[in-house]
């Protein structure tokens, strides 16, 4: 902040996320869910706090660099903006391949192309958008594309940032039960951050619900339908 001063961005949140579970964090804009992200994904450093994957304390650097290239490979994020996430000048075919190449990875199935098109099968796209470059492909596609390239990597754990941001309801709808099948497919866990309630409800075996930074409410599904009165008040959420 102006000045040198700070502001505390989370206050006293604790979660564990189970092997092969939907995780679903939800909150309004300012709650804190983008620093939880960029925190998870050693992209910002918690100035206090710990975070463990696999037994690994990622905020401790030497811990980090010890096991960078595995924390690398098994943890990806989708963020909300496709579009500036992928490289516009490659197409698709060498996006979802890079990883494999900069890893030196031999592709199972004989050539990196082959491998490109069994990963976009899976996601849902034909191998007609090999050859095309991100800026020819539509929101959800791109999303597609960047969710092919993370499993490509071997992925593990997949944190979703805001994917149904700019979706219309049919496209929600369709994302749901894409992330059940990828879940169930590669056998995934995957943290769900949105400010959607209703895609968090729909999918998650567990949410948190957070509010300028603090817990407000946790539970299944069901325990956080019971009590979305609470929540709504907190969320500033008004009935017409």
């Amino acid at each position: 902040l102006p000045g040198g001063r700070t502001a505390k961005a989370l206050d006293d949140v604790s979660f564990q996320i189970r092997k092969g579970e939907i995780f679903g964090l939800v909150g309004e804009s300012g709650s804190g869910k983008s620093t939880i992200a960029r925190c998870v994904m050693n992209l910002t450093r918690p100035s206090h706090g710990s975070i463990c994957y696999r037994g690994i304390e990622t905020n401790d650097r030497l811990s980090f660099r010890r096991h960078k290239r595995m924390l690398q490979s098994e943890r990806q994020i989708i963020f909300q903006d496709s579009a500036s996430s992928l490289n516009q000048r490659m197409k698709v075919v060498d996006i979802v391949t890079e990883p494999m190449k900069l890893a030196h990875r031999k592709p199972e199935r004989g050539s990196f192309r082959a491998e490109a098109e069994y990963q976009l099968q899976y996601v849902g796209l034909d191998a007609a958008c090999l050859d095309k470059y991100p800026s020819e492909l539509s929101g959800g596609q791109r999303q597609r594309v960047a969710i092919a390239r993370a499993i490509a990597t071997g992925a593990r754990l997949i944190l979703l940032d805001e994917p149904a941001a700019g979706m219309n309801p049919q496209e929600t709808l369709e994302l749901a039960d894409f992330i059940h099948d990828i879940r169930e497919k590669y056998h995934l866990t995957i943290l769900l951050i949105e400010h959607h309630m209703d895609l968090v409800m729909n999918i998650s075996d567990r949410i948190y619900v957070l509010d300028f930074g603090s817990l407000i409410a946790k539970g299944l599904p069901e325990e956080i339908q019971k009590n979305q009165h609470v929540i709504d008040a907190y969320l500033g959420v008004v009935e017409d």
